[in-house]
């Protein structure tokens, strides 16, 4: 039986778990701070709990102390620390705290100690990196498009929108600037910055926000033209422009009745209670990728699509599954010998190995995320 320890009990890390234990050769142990959530999970599921404090060098070492391998599902500011402890204490990892330093800055360590640490493993980027890996390895990709997004189902939400992740990491990413490749070069330009939009079967005209989400993509590929896009619907998009021009996303203090505060700190407490899913409240997850190139000599490119929706059958959102379930595809595919390379491997790595899609996209299948294929 393997020992599975999960670092995080918030949305996608309950369902992770979730999903793990229902398998009877596993093990897993759930390991957050916050002792309401653990005992929440615990209520409804036979998943050990542990509480830990996983900001700290201890916190961490306890955890994963007889782990076999670890999920890192953590907030991405104490990521990068939690993902160089748990290399240092010799144990494989697959992580989705999506944190902002440079992964490769743990490649040597995690060679030197015989780790596989897998990183950015969710939906994007996770699961679109490894379909183009898949591709990179059959054929020469001269262009990677990628739309994903993650939305309420309905369109009168709040804002037109709800997340399960921390309100004020959506907002920052709103305020920051999004990184893509135009003839080989890098480009920046501000997230809110453009005006471009997609139709979807099942959604509609959604608007294409810049995002960072190539990532490692950058370094790892010599794809000539590359961007990833973020999807949201028209008028989220028109109104959190307006709250940007305004200010408030601005991160510099400003001075209120004596007190210092950041305006994106305080929209981010104001928005927080309503962009909250209540149990029941249904989300979607869509995803376009569109891989151009030559194959064997001629011209082709390939799109394929991703439409999700929340089951109401265990009540787990589709943000959960998708990112969720990625993750566990690759942990099991780990855990079974399928990929096995020394140090820091991004998801694009996983695809370039024969028949690691295969495996994760069969996974996804079975518990109904699909993923179709066409050809033009």
């Amino acid at each position: 039986m393997s020992k599975i320890v999960v670092l995080g009990c918030g949305a996608v890390g309950r369902d992770m778990a979730i999903d793990l234990y229902k398998d009877p050769n596993h093990e897993v142990i759930s390991v957050d701070i916050n002792r309401d959530c653990l005992d929440h999970l615990a209520r409804e599921h036979p998943i050990q709990i542990r509480e830990e404090d996983l900001s700290t060098e201890e916190g961490v070492m306890r955890s994963v102390d007889d782990a076999d391998i670890v999920i890192g599902s953590v907030p991405y500011n104490i990521g990068y620390t939690m993902l160089e402890r748990v290399i240092h204490a010799g144990k494989n990892i697959v992580d989705i705290s999506y944190f902002p330093e440079d992964p490769f800055g743990l490649d040597n360590l995690a060679k030197s100690k015989g780790v596989t640490a897998i990183v950015d493993c969710g939906v994007a980027p996770g699961m679109s990196n490894i379909i183009l890996g898949d591709h990179m390895r059959k054929m020469k990709v001269e262009r990677y498009e990628c739309y994903v997004g993650g939305v309420p189902k309905s369109r009168n939400a709040p804002l037109g929108y709800k997340s399960p992740f921390p309100v004020l990491e959506v907002l920052e990413e709103y305020a920051e600037s999004g990184s893509m490749v135009e003839n080989g070069k890098v480009v920046i330009r501000p997230m809110l910055s453009e005006t471009m939009t997609i139709d979807l079967d099942k959604v509609g005209t959604m608007a294409c926000l810049n995002s960072n989400g190539l990532r490692t993509l950058i370094r790892t590929t010599d794809i000539p033209e590359m961007f990833e896009k973020t999807l949201r619907y028209p008028e989220h998009v028109d109104m959190m422009r307006t709250f940007n021009d305004i200010g408030f996303f601005d991160t510099i203090p400003i001075q209120v009745e004596g007190n210092s505060v950041r305006p994106i700190n305080v929209t981010a407490s104001l928005l927080s209670p309503y962009w909250k899913y209540e149990p029941g409240e249904a989300d979607i997850t869509v995803m376009r990728l569109v891989i151009s190139g030559v194959k064997n000599g001629k011209p082709a490119t390939y799109t394929h699509d991703l439409f999700d929706e929340y089951d109401p059958a265990t009540g787990t959102l589709s943000m959960s599954r998708t990112t969720g379930y990625t993750c566990t595809a690759v942990t099991k595919l780990v855990l079974d010998g399928g990929y096995s390379q020394k140090g820091i491997s991004p998801p694009e790595f996983i695809g370039r190995v024969d028949g690691c899609w295969e495996s994760i996209g069969k996974y996804l299948e079975n518990r109904g995320v699909r993923c179709s294929m066409k050809r033009s």
